[in-house]
């Protein structure tokens, strides 16, 4: 499976806010960098002319952006983050204890990660390490400072 076929999971939230930044950038995005490239172009030197280089250069990376949240939205799986759950997996909210302290995450899809907000992606190491496990199970994730155990305290 390649990544143009690889399943993104996300809530209905988070899909709703792709396909509104999708919109978005389709529809205002274009038009915006469209109008700085014509502006752009109205200096006549096209062998210095940074303004339209840059103008050109967001250009490729809105198009690069556009196409990415059209792949996302096609391979979209949605998760329901309401459900129990008796093992750790997509959608989990998880309280674990790691050196005297406590922490709780929601295991989410890479899309929605928002480490920041408890939000972690089942691709990073911390959600790699607890996929699978249930309440009451200790994993170990491996980091470059050496090894962390985490006592899974809660799952649901």
């Amino acid at each position: 499976m390649n990544n143009l076929e690889k399943p993104v999971y996300v809530s209905a939230d988070g899909l709703k806010k792709i396909q509104s930044e999708l919109e978005e950038l389709k529809n205002n995005g274009r038009q915006r960098v469209a109008e700085r490239i014509h502006a752009a172009m109205e200096f006549g030197d096209f062998t210095e002319n940074s303004e339209l280089e840059q103008a050109k250069n967001d250009q490729a990376f809105l198009e690069g952006r556009i196409l990415t949240l059209e792949q996302m939205v096609k391979n979209a799986q949605i998760i329901d983050e309401k459900t129990t759950h008796e093992m750790v997996e997509i959608g989990s909210h998880v309280m674990v204890e790691a050196d005297g302290s406590k922490e709780q995450y929601v295991i989410v899809g890479s899309a929605e990660a928002a480490p920041g907000e408890g939000r972690i992606s089942n691709e990073s190491p911390v959600g790699k390490a607890l996929m699978g496990h249930r309440a009451g199970e200790t994993v170990r994730l491996v980091v470059p400072a050496g090894a962390v155990e985490m006592k899974i305290l809660a799952v649901r």
